[in-house]
């Protein structure tokens, strides 16, 4: 059985004339946070959509448990949690039918884990979605993922819009599934959330992986560059940036 949850090689993605992902090659380990940064459009998203079988590969691929993202799409769904960055409701439903919806797809139930997640994200389940806040949204998106018993969490920029009190119950519940030996795929425009939680990280600019590996690994590798050491997530990541827009 292999140690990884998901493992992507040499993947490139075209649409049209346009390269969304060049050569990308990363593996995420059971038990691994990997948080994946690059600005807007870089090709976070695209990626996730590869995995999740949403979009299929112009050449190279994916592998999720060791099977074809593409191909074997609806057995990896039975085993994942997937939380997009901004999330579209069914108006009429109300916030506790969307996340029994969202559960029931796994064919699992913990109803003392949905009670527990409700009360630690501080949401009223009885109300129609529409009603709710982005930040709401959200919520409801997070509750349905963390109370499900998933082996791998696809999470694409999951606390946009929440407050910071909501985020450290994010860090919080991540950090209990890491424990747990879950793989958690994180995309992140919070830098110091990426910093705190996460074993390694890739750096993706304009589709190209500039760098993988763990924050210390990457601050030597930017030092030996250009002879200065970063001071912190953000430093390292306006480094690579400037180098990819150079280019």
């Amino acid at each position: 059985m292999s140690d990884f949850s998901l493992e992507i090689t040499n993947l490139t993605k075209k649409f049209g004339k346009f390269t969304a992902l060049d050569d990308i090659s990363l593996s995420v380990k059971k038990g691994e946070v990997f948080g994946y940064i690059g600005p807007n459009g870089a090709g976070k998203t695209t990626t996730i959509r590869v995995l999740l079988g949403i979009l299929q590969a112009t050449s190279g691929g994916a592998k999720v448990f060791g099977m074809d993202a593409w191909k074997e799409a609806t057995h990896i769904h039975k085993r994942i949690a997937y939380v997009p960055g901004d999330v579209n409701l069914w108006p009429n439903l109300t916030g506790g039918e969307v996340i029994d919806l969202f559960i029931s797809l796994r064919g699992s139930s913990d109803k003392a884990m949905r009670e527990e997640m409700l009360e630690a994200f501080d949401l009223d389940p009885s109300k129609k979605c529409r009603t709710y806040s982005k930040g709401n949204r959200q919520k409801v998106a997070l509750v349905a993922a963390f109370a499900s018993d998933a082996d791998l969490y696809l999470l694409d920029e999951p606390t946009s819009g929440l407050d910071p009190l909501m985020g450290e119950v994010f860090v919080q519940q991540v950090q209990r599934l890491k424990k747990s030996g879950k793989g958690i795929f994180l995309s992140s425009h919070i830098l110091s959330e990426v910093e705190r939680l996460c074993d390694r990280v890739g750096i993706i600019m304009k589709g190209k992986l500039m760098q993988v590996g763990t924050l210390d690994e990457l601050k030597q590798k930017a030092a030996a560059e250009d002879g200065k050491l970063p001071d912190s997530m953000e430093d390292l990541f306006m480094r690579y940036y400037k180098v990819s827009e150079a280019v």
